[in-house]
């Protein structure tokens, strides 16, 4: 039984931000039903590929009309029957369709209803439209990040607005309104803007520039690679190694081990830093990755190897937490997918058994919401669900 058992999420969203916030919550053990448009009237939508969003574990799928009458009264029933909806509509769509947070409320005063979009529901930059780059951009990051050979912000490797500024922090603001309503009663809106969330991850960054004028950049600090022995380097193999030793005794530590103990009392000395981090790069290409590891890594050095996702999928402290799972689909055969990974949910998991693209669980849903046979068959005849 996952931690948030119990709980029912109705997602309006098939992809992006919104659909990882549903993938986390339905990890933690919430009952997710997913909302796609009816295939039959060529309606636009992204279908994820099959093993997206983790292949829909532990979801379950209904196709609806919001353009028709029937369709919209039916999601509207179905609302008042739910803790929780998540749609990342543009703003203002949603209650354009009849399906809004006041349209929802007037039927069930205590749902938390979130809204999850780009730039947030109100502010000049609302109806703009955009991608995980574009929120990196505006919230910060991308200015912060590390150049490409062509001297431009490089394109971070990971969905991190989508995952972090978006889903993750969809997930957080829903469980924190869930606990209120169980003091309170209360339902909440939740306007969860992606660019919000990105500025949280900046924060540190933010908050130096409000309070003294210093502005982060590229080799300016700490932690965007002002110092040698904060950064990636080269190995004899063509591989790289991450270098964190930012406490003095894993400093000192390092210079030791890469017998370079002439710098062990230089490591903020901004004028050797261009020095130092050309003997770190030249003693770093003098052996193999894996070789550095054995010798670095366990000697509290803070050194990590930088690992391809090939990598990532055999790796002996990932397969020890349990981080992979078996899943089978019925045309695409056996795989492996990610395991629920963080922290309070249930990674010990049985084989997932994926369903094809065009299966469907509406009368399952609508049957447990209060639908009668002969509603449903009514519903399916007028096309207004799948």
């Amino acid at each position: 039984m996952g931690l948030l058992d119990g709980f029912t999420v109705l997602d309006l969203a098939s992809v992006g931000p919104a659909a990882r916030a549903s993938r986390i919550l339905a990890d933690y053990g919430m009952r997710v039903i997913k909302v796609a448009p009816v295939a039959a009237k060529g309606a636009k939508q992204v279908d994820p590929v099959f093993h997206a969003y983790g292949a829909g574990r532990g979801t379950e799928r209904i196709r609806v009309d919001l353009k028709s009458d029937a369709g919209r009264d039916s999601i509207q029933r179905l609302a008042a029957k739910v803790d929780v909806i998540i749609e990342s509509y543009r703003p203002g769509v949603a209650a354009r369709l009849g399906v809004g947070y006041e349209d929802v409320k007037a039927r069930n005063p205590g749902i938390v209803y979130c809204s999850t979009s780009g730039y947030g529901q109100d502010g000049p930059y609302a109806q703009w439209v955009g991608h995980d780059i574009n929120y990196l951009a505006v919230g910060g990051f991308l200015a912060c990040s590390g150049r490409d050979d062509m001297g431009l912000p490089a394109i971070p490797g990971a969905t991190v607005a989508d995952s972090a500024g978006g889903g993750m922090h969809a997930a957080v603001a829903i469980v924190s309104a869930l606990l209120h309503r169980a003091k309170t009663g209360e339902g909440a809106y939740l306007d969860v803007s992606i660019t919000d969330g990105v500025l949280n991850l900046m924060s540190l960054y933010v908050d130096q520039y409000l309070a003294t004028g210093e502005e982060t950049k590229p080799r300016s600090g700490v932690l965007t690679g002002k110092y040698a022995w904060y950064g990636v380097y080269a190995t004899a193999d063509c591989r790289h190694l991450a270098v964190g030793a930012i406490e003095n005794h894993f400093f000192r530590n390092l210079c030791r081990l890469l017998d370079l103990e002439q710098y062990s009392g230089n490591q903020y000395d901004e004028a050797r830093q261009d020095e130092m981090r050309q003997a770190f790069a030249q003693r770093f290409r003098s052996r193999s990755r894996d070789e550095w590891i054995a010798l670095l890594a366990s000697q509290d050095t803070c050194v990590a190897p930088v690992l391809d996702i090939a990598e990532v999928s055999v790796d002996p402290h990932l397969r020890a937490r349990g981080a992979f799972m078996r899943a089978h689909h019925p045309e695409r055969g056996d795989f492996e997918q990610l395991a629920p990974v963080l922290a309070g949910g249930v990674r010990v998991q049985p084989q997932h058994q994926v369903r094809s693209s065009g299966a469907t669980d509406t009368d399952a849903v609508f049957q447990a919401a209060g639908f009668s046979t002969d509603e449903i068959a009514t519903l399916r005849a007028s096309g207004s669900v799948e």
